[in-house]
C-alpha cells in the first residue's frame, strides 16, 4: 500500500475520532445525569486518546499493537432496541443506549475498513480500532443493564 493511501484512511479514523468526541461532549452538556456524565467523559476521552494514537501513526513514529486485541462480550442489546431520542432528561439507561449505538456505528465504520484491506499493517491497525470500539460497546452496554435492570436483594 502506498504512503499517500494509508495516510488518507488515518487521516478518515482521526476525523472519525474527533467526531465521535465532539460528540461525547455534545451530549455531556445536554443531560444532567450526574452518572451518565462521568461515562460521557469517559468515552470523550477515549477517543481523544485513539486519536493521539492514530496522529501518532501518522507522522510515522512507531504504529505499536498498544489497542490490544482482547476478547470482548458482545452483549447485543443495542441491536435489540430503539435508540432513544437525546435530550437533557434522559435517564442513565438511555444515555447508555445512545453510547453503545455510537460505538456499534464506530465499530462497524473500522471493521468494514479493515475488512477491505488484505492482511498487513493497515488491516491489522483498522482491525485494532474496531476492536476498542467493540470494547466500549460492551462497557456501555454493561452500564445500560445494570442500570434499566438494577439488581434487588431478592436475588
Amino acid at each position: 500500500m502506498d504512503n499517500r493511501e494509508l495516510a488518507r484512511v488515518i487521516e478518515l479514523a482521526i476525523k472519525k475520532e474527533e467526531e465521535a468526541r465532539a460528540f461525547y461532549l455534545d451530549l455531556y452538556e445536554k443531560v444532567e445525569d450526574e452518572l451518565a456524565k462521568d461515562t460521557l467523559k469517559y468515552l470523550a476521552d477515549e477517543e481523544a486518546k485513539h486519536a493521539e494514537y492514530l496522529t501518532t501513526c501518522m507522522a510515522g513514529r512507531y504504529c505499536s499493537s498498544v489497542l490490544g486485541m482482547t476478547d470482548v462480550v458482545d452483549y447485543k442489546v443495542i441491536e435489540h432496541l430503539e435508540k432513544p431520542d437525546i435530550d437533557k432528561d434522559m435517564s442513565s439507561a438511555d444515555v447508555y443506549l445512545v453510547a453503545a449505538q455510537r460505538e456499534l456505528d464506530a465499530y462497524n465504520f473500522y471493521k468494514s475498513l479493515a475488512d477491505s484491506y488484505p492482511p498487513g499493517d493497515m488491516k491489522d491497525l483498522l482491525t485494532r480500532m474496531a476492536n476498542q470500539e467493540k470494547k466500549h460497546k460492551e462497557k456501555v452496554e454493561y452500564l445500560y443493564d445494570n442500570t434499566a435492570f438494577p439488581q434487588t436483594s431478592g436475588g
